[in-house]
């Protein structure tokens, strides 16, 4: 027999010690948000989503609804704006450089993305005994489907590096073999790679999070990167790494349209070409190539082994090679063929 959950009962009367909480409006609740994450240590990018994010949301509130406080908001005003996010949005709204003629509905993971920092404001506020009940409590993310496409075919790798000029190439060379993220590759500046042991450091402040790490690379990236400073070195005085045509820092937006650029002119059209889907790649054929799990997580920089599994999805032909190479029964077959012969 299950025994009863015990509910604290609210007291009533005159004797009831009623808490009083602050009746916040949205704009106090993203700045004391802001306040007290900058004071955690959260980087100013983050917050600045922060702050995009739930300018997004109450937008659309104010549209929609007659609510000025927070303590106003449940759950199910949550649930209309993810049906409304899913369905009626229209994609890149607001966007500073793309157009929204591009469609209506928002993928499940730009939704999730904003419903994980909404989850973080109200928890925060929450925890502070800013708000008495957090009305993102019960709201759950969308269960998203597993891409099996977003990792580059051997063949698809071998188009696309035909493609680059030697600065976007050595890049791509890089992130083939060592797995970095995007911006920690474009800060990277010469003092950050030792040339002799073949390793890269990537201090904290570089890394998703925050902590610092060394990455090894090959023999023959380091000799591209070696002739690519060089060449900088006849133009620029900077001792950043990957620079813009004119000398300047390369920005991750203007990078990613790059990488895309050149997937389009190697006939590569199915998959979103991102920096990310070179680290998918590496990691992927890291596994193939027989690297263990916990090597790959130091490696790659992931604090959970979890998200490190979403990188390394395996296609079928993958898999089929997988288990004709170990399955206890072929290796059985083979022994006993070995032993008739």
């Amino acid at each position: 027999m299950s025994l009863n959950k015990r509910v604290r009962k609210k007291p009533v009367g005159k004797m009831a010690n009623q808490k009083e909480y602050p009746k916040l409006t949205m704009e106090q609740a993203i700045d004391l948000v802001v306040a007290g994450k900058s004071a955690e240590g959260l980087r100013q990018r983050t917050l600045k989503d922060y702050k995009k994010d739930w300018n997004y949301f109450v937008t659309w509130l104010h549209k929609n609804y007659e609510i000025e406080i927070v303590d106003e908001l449940s759950p199910q005003i949550f649930r209309d704006y993810i049906n409304y996010l899913k369905y009626d949005a229209p994609k890149y709204d607001g966007h500073k450089y793309i157009k929204s003629e591009q469609g209506i509905g928002l993928s499940d993971t730009t939704i999730n993305i904003r419903l994980r920092v909404y989850r973080a404001m109200f928890n925060y506020l929450e925890r502070e005994d800013l708000i008495e009940i957090n009305p993102m409590a019960n709201v759950k993310q969308l269960r998203q489907d597993i891409d099996l496409t977003n990792c580059f075919t051997n063949e698809e790798v071998k188009e696309v590096l035909r493609q680059p000029n030697q600065r976007d190439y050595v890049a791509m060379i890089l992130l083939l073999d060592s797995g970095i993220r995007a911006n920690e590759l474009l800060s990277l500046r010469t003092g950050d790679v030792d040339f002799q042991t073949r390793f890269i450091t990537l201090a904290g402040d570089k890394n998703k999070n925050r902590r610092p790490r060394i990455v090894p690379i090959s023999a023959h990236t380091v000799k591209l990167l070696l002739q690519l400073i060089n060449e900088n070195k006849k133009h620029f005085s900077t001792d950043r790494i990957f620079l813009s045509s004119y000398g300047e820092p390369l920005g991750q937006n203007h990078f990613n349209k790059r990488l895309k650029y050149y997937a389009e002119k190697a006939g590569i059209k199915d998959k979103k070409v991102t920096a990310h889907v070179y680290r998918h790649t590496w990691a992927k054929n890291m596994t193939l190539n027989g690297c263990d799990a916990f090597t790959l997580q130091k490696m790659g920089g992931w604090s959970d082994i979890r998200t490190m599994r979403r990188y390394i999805q395996m296609d079928t032909e993958d898999l089929r090679k997988s288990h004709d190479t170990f399955s206890p029964v072929m290796n059985l077959v083979r022994r006993k063929k070995i032993i008739t012969e």
